[in-house]
């Protein structure tokens, strides 16, 4: 990133967390009771896209509120102004900002900030992940011992079943079972070794971008079920490992009970 550094978009997500940090925020719906918006969404939203606009003039934007989708630009910033709005919502301290951006149709540069937990990671292609400035990696342990991050798809509950079936499966075969209730957050704390396998039935660019740049670039393995990376343009199934070899056997298991993505 010539024109730009990590350190002006950490410096403008870190600023954006402000606006997360009062409690008269307004909570509202987005059609279903599980799917939240707050005021707070909004505003750190239009704080970003405003700071971020001007950092790269010309760019677009894909969001998480308001409906903007705007990806007819090289440049593309993908934004979710709090991942874990159920969360914040509720005072717990699992939310985070995620900024990634795409350069002509590459992650180049990933931000997740957590403000509660005080967690800054940081990535960019090919140089490493980081936490607070320190390098992060994953961790070394194997399938038998992993822990495995993962939900039950809040936002489409007729996949439940086959996400409880897969969520079974690996947890058989595996240590544990955790849900923190953000992608973001989930996906970050594999990178810095505190869990080795993800699933999600259905997330958006804005949940993953970000942090699935912090996995790679921390030794992590991230794709879907064709074993690609998941699309920056549009909802998909997210499987991860703390490395190849784990990724790939929970794939294995997603394909048992799923030979195509359902949506």
């Amino acid at each position: 990133m010539k024109d730009i550094t990590i350190e002006q978009i950490s410096g403008i997500v870190q600023e954006a967390s402000k606006l997360m940090h009062h409690s008269g925020f307004e909570i509202h719906d987005k059609g279903s009771r599980e799917n939240l918006v707050t005021s707070s969404d909004i505003a750190v939203q239009h704080f970003l896209t405003g700071r971020l606009a001007a950092l790269l003039p010309g760019c677009g934007f894909l969001c998480e509120e308001e409906n903007l989708n705007d990806l007819q630009h090289s440049d593309v910033w993908i934004i979710d102004p709090i991942d874990g709005t159920a969360n914040y919502a509720r005072g717990n301290e699992n939310c985070a900002i995620s900024v990634a951006l795409v350069r002509g149709g590459i992650l180049t540069a990933g931000v997740v900030y957590s403000p509660w937990r005080n967690e800054l990671y940081t990535a960019e292609k090919d140089t490493g992940a980081f936490l607070n400035g320190e390098p992060i990696r994953v961790s070394s342990r194997a399938f038998e011992d992993a822990i495995l991050f993962t939900a039950m798809s809040t936002y489409r509950k007729e996949f439940a079943k086959a996400c409880n079936d897969i969520i079974f499966d690996t947890y058989m075969q595996s240590n544990d079972v955790r849900r923190f209730g953000s992608a973001a957050v989930e996906l970050c704390l594999m990178a810095s070794g505190q869990a080795e396998l993800y699933f999600e039935m259905r997330l958006q660019p804005w949940d993953y971008a970000a942090a699935g740049l912090v996995l790679q670039e921390a030794g992590g393995a991230v794709c879907t079920l064709d074993g690609e990376f998941p699309s920056l343009r549009k909802a998909s199934l997210v499987v991860a490992g703390n490395n190849r070899s784990n990724a790939g056997r929970l794939l294995k298991i997603v394909h048992k009970y799923l030979e195509k993505v359902p949506y």
